[in-house]
């Protein structure tokens, strides 16, 4: 009986993995997590991993490349500003901060915010992306 179990779940691993790896873009939220659950722990694993992945995978994908290049190769904005909350993605920066938009993609502005380049949703000031 093991036996079989074990063999299911290897085949169960591997069509998964050569699923995911015929795909352009990561597995986010709650089926990657149900994913590596199932991988990992079997139908417990799957149900946890689930929750777990809903909860990480409402985190915000990253802009695209060249937005992120846009940013690093700008000037550092005049309204760089300090604030007293850290900078998280998937947290809004305060409303009070300018925002400059990335013109070639206008679903992005970035600004320096405690030294550190931020892109940002500017619908929602939710920071996008922290650069180094």
């Amino acid at each position: 009986m093991k036996r079989i179990i074990l063999a299911s779940c290897a085949i169960l691993a591997a069509t998964i993995a050569g699923q995911a790896s015929a795909q352009q873009s990561t597995v986010n939220g709650a089926a990657g997590g149900a994913v590596t659950g199932a991988i990992v722990g079997g139908p417990v694993g799957a149900a946890v991993g689930g929750v777990a992945g809903a909860i990480a995978g409402s985190a915000i994908d990253p802009p695209p490349r060249e937005v992120v290049t846009y940013v690093e190769q700008q000037p550092a904005p005049t309204t760089a500003v300090t604030v007293e909350q850290p900078i998280v993605v998937g947290k809004p920066v305060p409303e009070t901060v300018v925002l400059t938009p990335v013109p070639s993609n206008t679903q992005y502005s970035y600004t320096v915010v405690n030294n550190q380049r931020v892109i940002v949703d500017p619908q929602t000031h939710t920071v996008v992306q922290v650069l180094e």
